[in-house]
């Protein structure tokens, strides 16, 4: 598969930004051109309407989601080790882009709606095989979801030490994750 054009990517970049910094209705076209440091021609040339704009953010999510995806089915620890360890925000491109698709959708686009759903049943449907049953998949996603939104209970400026407060690291995030596999990989008593 052939790389986007760079300038395609930065537009994409400055409204993903834009998005997660000031929601749906700071992201016009002049806005993400400005952004990107191109012209609105130049903007238009890759993108030709804010629908397009949040076609090619869902797009992107997909992509994401499909090499998370293969990161997950081989990492070492686990499918649901890697699952639980990284619904620990770390603002990389994933966690971007489903930040993004997050306002679009709190903004009412459907197709930001469906694209969330979408990834996290392919994600359910990466884990349902390594868990006992369907109370066990809900409990790993259920915990992955609470994870990833106590990362924004972090304040500004200090967000590594107030985050320890709310979201486990290191060896804490490595009991969580063996009760987790405890709890879902085994049948109950």
């Amino acid at each position: 598969m052939s790389r986007p054009p760079l300038a395609r990517e930065r537009v994409l970049d400055a409204y993903q930004s834009i998005l997660i910094a000031e929601g749906e209705r700071a992201a016009t076209l002049e806005a993400v051109a400005r952004e990107a440091g191109v012209s609105k021609g130049g903007l238009l040339y890759h993108f030709a309407s804010k629908d397009d704009l949040a076609a090619g953010l869902v797009a992107r999510l997909a992509a994401l989601t499909d090499d998370d995806l293969e990161r997950m089915s081989a990492a070492e620890d686990g499918v649901i080790a890697y699952y639980v360890r990284t619904s620990v925000m770390e603002d990389d491109d994933l966690d971007r882009a489903l930040i993004a698709t997050s306002r679009l959708a709190q903004g009412g686009s459907t197709a930001a709606s469906r694209a969330l759903r979408d990834v996290r049943m392919r994600w359910a449907d990466a884990i349902r095989p390594h868990v006992f049953d369907e109370t066990a998949l809900d409990l790993v996603m259920l915990l992955s979801d609470g994870l990833y939104f106590n990362n924004s209970l972090a304040e500004s400026g200090d967000e590594q030490n107030a985050l320890s407060e709310f979201v486990p690291t290191g060896p804490a995030l490595d009991r969580l994750i063996s009760l987790v596999l405890e709890a879902t990989t085994r049948a109950p008593e």
